[in-house]
């Protein structure tokens, strides 16, 4: 039996297409990216993660010349977020990206790692959290869960198999 896994998104071609609080996150998004320390690809990420209670946490990539060291934005964000408010439910992660000397056209999704990480936290909370992908140039892509990203994730619960 075939079964056919569906992917869904919303395009939108502006933030001013967003929410309020959504421009809000966006905003800070930005902000984080410009801060990020990316000497050796050029390649700047910010990420604003919302929790239910209201707090909002930033992060952005962190590289190392030992590549495998650092660490992406959407990561320093969710685990400064998780750190500080373990028991807090994700609403919603906004995430930029921009080269240091190209603008990029369209958002950029997040490496596998970081889908691997927004899912357990769906799964986690067993509630899926709103993804906002925002581009420079004004393209947004928004998803309502992780497994839009990452339809077949692996859980703790597979160890156990």
């Amino acid at each position: 039996m075939k079964k056919k896994i569906e992917i869904s998104y919303q395009e939108l071609e502006s933030r001013n297409e967003l929410g309020i609080e959504d421009q809000k996150l966006l905003s800070l998004a930005e902000d984080a990216r410009e801060k990020a320390y990316s000497p050796y690809s050029g390649f700047r990420v910010g990420a604003a993660v919302k929790l239910a209670n209201g707090e909002v946490f930033t992060g952005n990539n962190q590289e190392n010349s030992s590549f495998p060291a650092g660490i992406c934005a959407e990561r320093t964000a969710l685990f400064a977020a998780k750190a500080s408010h373990p028991d807090a439910e994700i609403e919603c992660i906004v995430i930029t990206a921009s080269g240091s000397d190209y603008v990029q056209e369209n958002p950029v999704t997040p490496c596998g790692i970081c889908r691997q990480v927004f899912s357990e936290y769906e799964h986690k909370q067993d509630k899926p959290f709103r993804i906002v992908l925002a581009s420079v140039k004004g393209k947004i892509f928004t998803y309502d869960s992780a497994s839009h990203l990452l339809p077949f994730s692996f859980y703790a619960t597979h160890l156990k198999e």
